[in-house]
């Protein structure tokens, strides 16, 4: 892991004071360190039967769809307000630095499909617990949720935890 976090860059006051952003864009121009992460994500899901990989826009997008790639399943989008064009779920959520809100595709899921939740960073759980709450409304099962980078120190894991195996490559303590 000690790669990996050396291909991760400190932002700080970014994106307002206070806040410390983990670039991981040098990760993602490292073709090793791209590979390796997307196959530690990955790893602990093989042979879970898992139906779809679903991240969220927009860095959930990046992994999600290599994840989805390595573990032979689909990839469904999770989408900010007004980009998807049929009926959608939507829940709206606190984010680390302010509020947003998150949709998917009402026939996106049918019930008891294998779903792995993936995103780029596990901060404050906002995003993932949102997340999660559109797929259970689709009626799926989570599987388990896969991050590349979890902020221990936040402690959002206890808070998605209910929803199955959380897995995270870097923590930050």
């Amino acid at each position: 892991m000690t790669d990996l976090k050396a291909l991760i860059r400190d932002v700080p006051d970014f994106p307002k004071p206070g806040i410390v952003f983990k670039d991981f864009t040098p990760l993602l121009a490292d073709p090793a360190g791209l590979a390796l992460a997307v196959e530690l994500m990955a790893n602990p899901f093989r042979g879970k039967n898992i139906d779809f990989v679903i991240g969220a826009e927009s860095r959930g997008f990046i992994f999600g769809t290599a994840i989805a790639q390595s573990l032979s399943a689909g990839f469904i989008p999770i989408r900010k307000p007004g980009k998807l064009p049929r009926s959608v779920h939507g829940v709206d959520y606190a984010l680390e630095y302010g509020t947003d809100r998150l949709e998917i595709h009402m026939d996106a899921l049918v019930e008891h499909q294998r779903v792995l939740v993936v995103d780029d960073l596990l901060a404050t759980g906002g995003t993932m617990r949102a997340a999660c709450e559109l797929v259970t409304k689709c009626g799926a099962d989570i599987a388990g949720i896969a991050v590349l980078i979890e902020l221990a120190f936040l402690k959002a894991r206890e808070s998605v935890a209910s929803y199955g195996q959380v897995h995270s490559v870097i923590q930050y303590e």
